[in-house]
């Protein structure tokens, strides 16, 4: 329903942003790693998710594209709401969570504050249940292309399954992560990839 929010910051809380838009504040939830990229009295956009329940409607806002797709699919996971989700993405980045879970790390994901082990591992466990469903669904590595294909060395495996978590399939990332050095970081390919998809 709600896309964006962009407009004038005109207050933070240890969890929230006020954000003013044509006289209206929109107080958005949000997380650590967005709060600290935001500056009091600038203009912000805001990449947003609004939760119905019964008894309330909370916005949550992010400052990229990628924080709230992998907020999303947190939330997904049965017994993760949005706190917890808020919770993991203020402790850790979209792409150390993709790592996270690509790796079988629980112990990174329980880095986050409230979060257990028992959370952390059915985190993990549905995710990479959902990651392999889609490759499967997609073919696989069929679609890569013939360049993506050469390159398929290094830690470019890794970072196609650590981006599958954030819902890219193969044929999405693999041109982008042809052009890149597949000696480069796990954690620094996907950071690459998703500014060159323009998703931060």
């Amino acid at each position: 329903m709600l896309y964006s929010v962009r407009g004038k910051l005109i207050h933070t809380t240890a969890s929230g942003a006020v954000v003013e838009c044509g006289g209206v504040g929109f107080d958005c939830q949000t997380t650590l790693n967005t709060l600290k990229t935001l500056k009091p009295g600038s203009e912000v956009t805001l990449f947003t998710y609004l939760n119905v329940r019964e008894d309330a409607m909370e916005l949550f806002g992010f400052a990229t594209k990628t924080e709230l797709e992998t907020f999303k699919t947190l939330i997904s996971v049965s017994g993760v709401g949005p706190k917890a989700g808020l919770a993991v993405l203020s402790e850790l980045s979209p792409e150390q969570v993709a790592m996270a879970i690509a790796t079988d790390d629980i112990k990174t994901i329980t880095r986050a504050q409230g979060i257990g082990k028992k959370i952390a591992q059915r985190i993990v466990l549905e995710l990479k249940d959902k990651l392999a469903k889609a490759v499967t669904n997609d073919s696989g590595f069929a679609n890569i292309s013939a360049g993506a294909a050469a390159a398929a060395s290094g830690n470019i495996p890794k970072a196609i399954e650590a981006l599958g978590v954030l819902g890219y399939t193969p044929a999405d990332v693999s041109p982008v992560l042809a052009t890149l050095d597949s000696n480069l970081p796990v954690e620094q390919l996907i950071a690459l990839t998703l500014k060159q998809m323009g998703r931060q």
